[in-house]
């Protein structure tokens, strides 16, 4: 508690108490952590000046958590039901929703609108955990997970009635509307921490997502995940009877975000 009364940001110090639980050690971690890409600067590789490292050792941390914490409560299911449990529970809006709902519209630094629905919450609450870590290590880590993430925010029967496999259902709205529909490999780099992948969503060769991970299905799975909340929900149900009149609304609406808002960047 020392710490918060000397932090250099005793109102983010004062803010993750109630986060937390507990007060942080080094503020600097935190303060890392709620940096979004935008604010970088672009002089300095934005990894170095974001919390993009943070988010990274996060991820992993989490992944580990989880599955050993579904491994455990699920005794007899087998490994297809883990996976996809898992793959629920740390899906870009799951994640997202969570954190909008720990406060973090009003704690992440940024430049440029982000909307409700985009991901850059999400994968501060992956780069906020990431500083737990390396702030007061792995036990206090995984006690915030499964007493705070777990115990306030996570709802298991009700992810397992839910559809995440947003992959598979923007490719069954494509054929069913007979809608062109790529998969891109925007960019592909070796980095100190493994390979990352930028996919891009092409419907009718213009791009409506975009996602990076160092696996590149998962950053398939998250740009879909994006594509599809640009979809109406009853259309996806369905077949639209004017496929070419649908994409062309969904560019439209691109195109007019793009122009009201200066979007930071997810």
């Amino acid at each position: 508690m020392i710490n918060h009364w000397f932090s250099t940001d005793k109102k983010l110090s004062t803010a993750l108490k109630g986060v937390l639980g507990f007060y942080p050690g080094n503020i600097s971690l935190y303060q890392m952590a709620f940096r979004h890409r935008s604010l970088a600067n672009k002089e300095t590789a934005h990894a170095k000046t974001s919390n993009e490292r943070l988010e990274f050792l996060g991820d992993a941390i989490l992944g580990a958590v989880v599955a050993e914490h579904l491994f455990s409560m699920f005794p007899y299911k087998d490994e297809g039901f883990l996976t996809k449990m898992r793959s629920k529970i740390v899906s870009r809006h799951h994640l997202n929703t969570i954190a909008l709902k720990m406060g973090f519209e009003d704690m992440l630094n940024k430049v440029g609108f982000a909307g409700r629905d985009s991901s850059i919450y999400g994968n501060a609450l992956e780069a906020l955990i990431g500083s737990i870590y390396l702030d007061k290590g792995f036990v206090t880590t995984k006690r915030f997970i499964l007493k705070r993430f777990f115990g306030l925010y996570v709802d298991i029967n009700e992810l397992e009635m839910k559809e995440t496999d947003f992959k598979s259902k923007l490719i069954q709205w494509a054929q069913k509307g007979k809608i062109s529909l790529e998969f891109r490999v925007l960019n592909e780099y070796a980095g100190r921490n493994g390979r990352n992948f930028t996919v891009g969503v092409f419907i009718n060769d213009i791009i409506h997502g975009e996602a990076s991970n160092h696996s590149k299905k998962r950053a398939e799975q998250i740009a879909a995940e994006k594509t599809w909340e640009t979809i109406d929900a009853k259309e996806g149900q369905s077949p639209p009877k004017h496929p070419e009149k649908t994409v062309a609304l969904l560019n439209k609406k691109l195109i007019k975000q793009s122009e009201k808002y200066p979007q930071a960047e997810s």
